[in-house]
C-alpha cells in the first residue's frame, strides 16, 4: 500500500523546495493536500511523481514543481481573486484556495466539472468553485481577477483572458513547447492597458487544444 502522506513530503522536498519554491503558505499547500484524490484511482500510485498526470477527457494536471513556480510568480495574496482555466479535477484550484479569498476553476468537460467540485466538497473547500464553460472565455461573471492560472500548455493567450484580469493583475501559464523542445513557463501582468510578458524558467507539458494559434495563409 503506498504510503501517500510520505510520497507528498517526498514531493515537496525532492521536487519543490529545491527549484526555488520559498513561500511558506504555498509549500504548505502542496505539503496538507492529497494530490492522490485528484487523479483517477489507477493512478493513484503514481500521484506524486513529477511529471503531468492525465486525469481524463484529454486533461492533465501540471507537475508539481511547475505548478509551485507559476503559483509563486504570480504572487497570490490572502485578499486576491483568482481563476483557474481548465482546472480538470481541481488540484490547482484547491492549491490556490489556500493562498488567496476566491477562487473559480473553468472546465469544460462536464465529468470534470462534477469530480472537481466533488473534491472541494470532500476536502470542505468553502471558498471555491467549479463552473463548467469554454475555456478561452474564462467567467466574467467573477471578474476582474487579480490572479489568473492556465492550468496546461499554450500556443496563444486568448485576449477574453487578459481582458478579465484586474489592473495589476498576473496570469500565469507554460507557452508553447514540442515532443523535441521544452517550452516556457511566462508571467503576463497587467497596468493599465499595457501588458507586460516575463519568461520564467523552461517548462512543458500538454497544450490545451482551445489555445492554439490560427494557423496563417499559406502560399
Amino acid at each position: 500500500m503506498v504510503d501517500y502522506a510520505l510520497a507528498r513530503l517526498n514531493m515537496v522536498e525532492s521536487q519543490i523546495r529545491t527549484n526555488k519554491v520559498t513561500d511558506p503558505a504555498l509549500i504548505n499547500a502542496f505539503d496538507t493536500i492529497p494530490r492522490e484524490l485528484f487523479v483517477p484511482k489507477s493512478k493513484r500510485g503514481i500521484a506524486y511523481v513529477d511529471e503531468a498526470l492525465e486525469v481524463g477527457a484529454g486533461r492533465y494536471m501540471l507537475e508539481p514543481m511547475v505548478l509551485a513556480r507559476l503559483l509563486q510568480a504570480a504572487l497570490p495574496k490572502p485578499g486576491d481573486v483568482a481563476l483557474d482555466v481548465a482546472c480538470g479535477t481541481g488540484y490547482a484550484t484547491v492549491v490556490l484556495s489556500k493562498l488567496v479569498s476566491v477562487v473559480v476553476g473553468v472546465e469544460e468537460e462536464p465529468s470534470l466539472v462534477d469530480s472537481g467540485n466533488a473534491n472541494l466538497e470532500a476536502l470542505a473547500i468553502d471558498n471555491a468553485a467549479i463552473v463548467n464553460g469554454p475555456l478561452a472565455q474564462g467567467y466574467g461573471k467573477q471578474a476582474p481577477y487579480d490572479v489568473i492560472l492556465i492550468d496546461g500548455g499554450v500556443e496563444t493567450v486568448p485576449q477574453k483572458l487578459f481582458d478579465e484580469l484586474a489592473d495589476g493583475g498576473r496570469l500565469v501559464t507554460v507557452e508553447g513547447g514540442t515532443p523535441t523542445e521544452p517550452g516556457v513557463a511566462v508571467l503576463y501582468e497587467k497596468l493599465g492597458s499595457h501588458i507586460g510578458r516575463r519568461i520564467l524558467f523552461d517548462a512543458g507539458t500538454p497544450l490545451l487544444a482551445g489555445f492554439r494559434r490560427e494557423a496563417g495563409f499559406v502560399f
